[in-house]
């Protein structure tokens, strides 16, 4: 997985459904550290767009970064952690496809026995999460009025993004961490532990959500700030 140079560049890239403002959190106590942070806004049409704005933002970097996504941001640095700026990647409660896989791809693969996240059929190439559920299923530990704001402030999330597949995953050759939050219902807990170990990361277990980025910031800095010092 080669060795991480340390770093005081970071780069966050949301998920699917939600935007970029979520890290604020995280980006506070990483600022508050003393880190130079970016935020990646996602188009979230392809994979390929979101992809490209990520390189964009990469490209500015003074120097190597630690690439960190949550959840659909996983595929995302799978695939744009190649970038030459990248020197190490965080996975928060992510996906992290291997070579051919897409992210629609592996919630085919979700054990059928745990919580399957409640998103609705497409419309006009778009999906969102049904309303009523989003609080138990993305953000259960996150304040109500909070995960109403969230639900009611969706970003329509491209079936083409969904179906992107990775064709060199950077997890491969770049020295990964992996967040798995044990009371996710979006993405199995199983899942996770699969595919972090699949990539070789050093996984940290926390008791949270799915919104782990939300709901407990200092868990996520806590990870990235490993990943950058190491």
């Amino acid at each position: 997985m080669g060795t991480a140079v340390p770093t005081k560049d970071v780069v966050l890239v949301h998920g699917g459904f939600v935007d970029g403002s979520g890290w604020q959190g995280v980006y506070n106590i990483l600022t508050s550290d003393g880190y130079n942070v970016s935020v990646v806004q996602n188009p979230t049409l392809s994979l390929e767009g979101d992809v490209a704005a990520t390189r964009q933002i990469l490209d500015q970097q003074p120097g190597p970064a630690v690439l960190v996504g949550h959840s659909y941001g996983g595929a995302v640095i799978t695939e744009a952690g190649m970038h030459d700026k990248v020197a190490a990647l965080g996975y928060i409660s992510a996906f992290a496809p291997d070579a051919g896989e897409s992210v629609m791809s592996l919630i085919a693969g979700f054990p059928k026995d745990s919580p399957q996240p409640p998103i609705l059929p497409p419309k006009d190439g778009f999906l969102f999460l049904d309303r009523d559920k989003f609080h138990d299923s993305f953000a259960g530990d996150v304040p109500a009025e909070d995960a109403a704001f969230m639900a009611d402030s969706q970003v329509p999330w491209g079936v083409d993004a969904t179906a992107g597949m990775i064709s060199e995953p950077a997890w491969r050759t770049k020295p990964t961490w992996y967040l798995l939050t044990t009371q996710d219902k979006m993405i199995p807990p199983a899942a996770q532990r699969a595919m972090s170990q699949r990539a070789g990361a050093a996984v940290t277990e926390v008791a949270a959500s799915h919104s782990v980025y939300v709901s407990q910031p200092a868990a996520v800095a806590d990870l990235i700030e490993q990943a950058a010092t190491s």
